[in-house]
């Protein structure tokens, strides 16, 4: 249950900002660990060379795209369970955790099998039947053994952030990824007693250590004493929420595949300014991303509590807080704009084509602050139908079109991140008009009643 301070900060939508840090910071450390864990994985594995290095890369893209796109067993499940959390129904809000469980095995295992048969078509389309294929494809078949846990770690994620614990799962995340990071150079370049087995090796690393994180999920809701028989409703409820926020995922894909592919149209110069750029701004949709997990906790669980007044109140002052951030993450970017390219790059001409890209990444990192605070407050809500037709329609109407007349008309990365920009400021001004109409805001503790009821009141339900 809820500690009635908690409740009373609810109940008036006056949560500390001492409670968002206790929310956001853990939920930061495990959005930058898997990325900070590749680096380490790439300078391991790049000490084989160049071939093994590709093979890296190839066999991570195709592992990244089957999995990444099911981050509703994450988001959509703290939706569901921060409802049932701020109804004071804890058992209700770990058994979305139990539900999403399941889920995540029984899709986990679909893409080890279907992946195995198409691991070398898939890997040869991609890396154009060279040796590079073979080096992938012998990751890769290693690596699908780790999906069902990459997915299981998802669903923990999600119910644990339902309930506001996101200490937790920092822990079971650095755990895993420290087995991996200490596993990895053994294994990959035979120190001491381990076998050499090359880049493979680093496949194995990966397995182990996403196997340690997934046991300690499980474990997790075994200690709670939750029912582990799968709830065949909760589980197709969750997959109504997760159509939409695949959707709403794969066109974010279009438009970043999109971008690296005009980028490369460009040359060299280009399409490595571009990733630099892109990187720095995918670290600040991470630090942003993080606020937006607190909000979709704390909204879920004032809209489960029945408090709608409070949890629009909330909304924006998360968003005043993540607008603020934004601004200084912002600044500090435009006052490092001729030191830091340098810092990871000392060619000229990637250097000069940076500088074309940077203003509009400056000018969207405030704008940021308003667009993912809002997508935890609505993801929060349960409204994910709106994102998802938001999105799409961003994508559409703003960056895609954009996109590829930069390349009609030789725009370059100017044209590119103008594209995304128009994409960033469609996106706030949908959800900004949809927070200020308050549509969202529906109380109850089943998210799925949003399908049935309009706004206001709602039948308590269980």
């Amino acid at each position: 249950m809820p500690s009635i301070e908690h409740s009373e900060a609810v109940a008036t939508g006056a949560v500390k900002p001492r409670r968002i840090a206790e929310l956001a910071l853990p939920a930061f450390g495990v959005l930058v660990a898997e990325p900070v864990y590749l680096l380490f994985d790439l300078a391991v594995v790049g000490r084989l060379g160049a071939l093994a290095l590709a093979g890296l890369a190839v066999g991570g893209l195709i592992l990244t795209q089957v999995s990444t796109q099911l981050t509703f067993l994450s988001y959509g499940t703290t939706a569901r369970s921060a409802r049932f959390h701020g109804a004071g129904d804890r058992k209700s809000a770990v058994s979305e955790g139990v539900s999403a469980t399941w889920l995540a095995i029984g899709i986990g295992v679909t893409i080890v099998v279907v992946m195995q048969l198409l691991a070398r078509p898939v890997t040869e389309l991609i890396a154009g039947g060279s040796d590079i294929a073979g080096e992938a494809e012998a990751w890769l078949r290693i690596a699908l053994f780790g999906a069902p846990l990459i997915l299981i770690s998802m669903a923990g994620n999600g119910w644990m952030r339902g309930v506001q614990d996101t200490m937790r799962p920092f822990r079971y995340v650095v755990v895993g990824l420290a087995v991996s990071a200490v596993l990895c150079p053994f294994l990959v370049h035979g120190l001491w007693i381990a076998p050499h087995m090359g880049l493979p090796g680093s496949a194995v690393a990966n397995v182990i250590g996403q196997g340690i994180a997934a046991v300690f999920f499980v474990y997790a809701l075994i200690r709670d004493g939750s029912d582990l028989r799968p709830h065949p409703a909760a589980m197709r409820a969750q997959l109504v929420l997760g159509r939409d926020l695949i959707a709403r995922s794969l066109a974010f894909q279009a438009c970043f595949l999109s971008a690296a592919a005009v980028a490369a149209r460009f040359g060299a110069a280009s399409v490595a300014a571009h990733q630099l750029v892109l990187q720095l701004w995918n670290f600040v949709a991470l630090a942003l991303d993080s606020l937006a997990i607190a909000a979709q906790s704390l909204i879920g669980a004032a809209l489960g509590a029945r408090h709608a007044d409070a949890a629009r109140t909330l909304a924006w002052r998360i968003t005043r807080w993540s607008s603020v951030f934004a601004v200084v993450l912002a600044a500090g970017f435009a006052l490092t704009n001729s030191v830091l390219p340098g810092v990871f790059t000392t060619d000229d001409d990637v250097i000069a084509q940076t500088q074309l890209a940077w203003w509009f990444f400056v000018a969207i990192v405030p704008i940021g602050g308003v667009v993912f605070a809002l997508d935890g407050v609505l993801l929060g809500a349960g409204d994910a139908p709106f994102l998802r037709t938001a999105t799409l329609g961003s994508a559409v109407l703003g960056f895609l079109p954009v996109i590829w007349l930069s390349l009609a008309f030789d725009w370059g990365l100017v044209g590119i991140w103008a594209g995304l920009t128009a994409f960033m400021l469609l996106r706030m001004t949908a959800v900004v008009l949809r927070t200020v109409s308050g549509k969202w805001a529906i109380p109850g503790s089943d998210i799925q009643t949003r399908a049935t009821a309009g706004v206001g009141e709602l039948p308590e339900t269980k």
